[in-house]
């Protein structure tokens, strides 16, 4: 187990530990353990400050301060009602009822997943009558950080035109408490009644779900009964006398993490890979395109030095090569940046390696074997 895993299970421990605290109305034990996962957490972020999962320590940094703060001000009220401090969530802050501005036109490459994701949601949608056996309801993309995958959910939201609720797995558990089940049970309900009542669509977007809804070593009686209530309510949306137009799109980093049971429930089960060379070509032609290239700027050449990097690689790459033009402008009093060259790139990809190592490609494959389902 490396050391960064190491720390991330004991962050889980002592998270585990306060939420249960917290449950129970014990108060300062919750507090000290809230405590302890922060500083864990903050070691995390000092040591590992560009892992992917940075973001998703910051956050829940974040929620068990804000819980701190919460429990620091009903301490005198906890003996009488120790459970005042239970917290529920209102889906209003959940919905984006805009439209989000990405479109499948915005997504370069990935045409296997927009083929799999019209078959599930955008045709059944359009034309529900066309489907008396029903459509899938549940979607999990599942592939490297950094390919799109957040990405291209919210682009299925925009396509069919759909109210779009995005949960963050990482921070729900502490946000919700003891309250989880039944704030999960709301969700469905809500977007349920708001699909049925409007003649809408809704996508229940669910990123990292493998920190909600996977299996670990060490779990407490709270997180087995939220996944048991999120497989009641995803059998609820095949019920066949309601064809709700609500769908359940999840995404994962780690999805050996998730149970088979669980699996199940997602008839469409789609592998958002690293950009082939095709990809990596109109990836750089894209980002390329809005800034300056000099003439030897050989696109191709620099789509097959990128084999193994990731489409976020990608982006980071052309950011790099193109600040390196601006440092220099501004380090010899420049009136403007020079062109971005071919040496420019090659410098940057000696620093600049692959956030996927090769053995993660080699378990993302091993698991699509067993699991897929396009």
């Amino acid at each position: 187990m490396s050391a960064q895993t190491m720390l991330e299970e004991m962050a889980r421990k002592y998270a585990v530990n306060a939420v249960k605290a917290d449950k129970e109305g014990n108060v300062e034990e919750a507090i000290n353990n809230y405590k302890k996962a922060i500083e864990v957490l903050s070691q995390l972020l000092a040591l590992y400050p560009d892992s992917p999962s940075a973001r998703i320590y910051e956050q829940m940094i974040n929620e068990y301060k804000k819980r701190i703060e919460v429990l620091k001000e009903v301490v005198p009220a906890t003996a009488e009602n120790p459970t005042n401090n239970k917290t529920t969530v209102s889906i209003d802050d959940l919905i984006v009822k805009e439209k989000p501005k990405v479109s499948f036109n915005d997504i370069v490459g990935l045409d296997d997943v927009k083929e799999a994701l019209k078959e599930a949601i955008v045709y059944p949608t359009k034309r529900p009558d066309l489907f008396p056996l029903g459509w899938p309801r549940g979607i999990l993309l599942y592939g490297p950080p950094g390919c799109g995958k957040t990405m291209i959910a919210a682009a299925v939201a925009n396509e069919i035109d759909s109210y779009f609720i995005q949960v963050d797995a990482a921070s729900i558990m502490s946000k919700w408490l003891g309250e989880a089940e039944k704030n999960v049970a709301k969700i469905f309900s809500s977007a349920r009644e708001i699909s049925k009542k409007e003649n809408k669509p809704i996508i229940i977007f669910i990123d990292e779900i493998d920190a909600l809804l996977g299996v670990y070593n060490s779990e407490n009686g709270g997180e087995v009964r939220v996944r048991n209530q999120f497989l009641k309510e995803m059998d609820g949306l095949q019920d066949k006398a309601e064809k709700f137009l609500v769908y359940v799109i999840g995404a994962t980093n780690k999805p050996w993490r998730l149970d088979e049971p669980f699996l199940r429930r997602f008839q469409k089960r789609i592998y958002v890979r690293l950009p082939d060379f095709q990809q990596r070509l109109a990836l750089l032609k894209y980002y390329t395109s809005k800034i300056t290239l000099d003439a030897d700027v050989n696109l191709e050449e620099l789509a097959k030095k990128t084999e193994g990097y990731t489409a976020s690689d990608i982006k980071d790459i052309v950011q790099a090569a193109h600040i390196r033009v601006v440092k220099e402008m501004f380090e010899k009093n420049l009136p403007q940046p020079r062109p971005v060259n071919m040496n420019d790139f090659e410098e940057v990809l000696k620093v600049r390696k692959p956030s996927v190592n090769q053995e993660m490609v080699k378990a993302y494959e091993v698991w699509h074997e067993k699991f897929k389902a396009l």
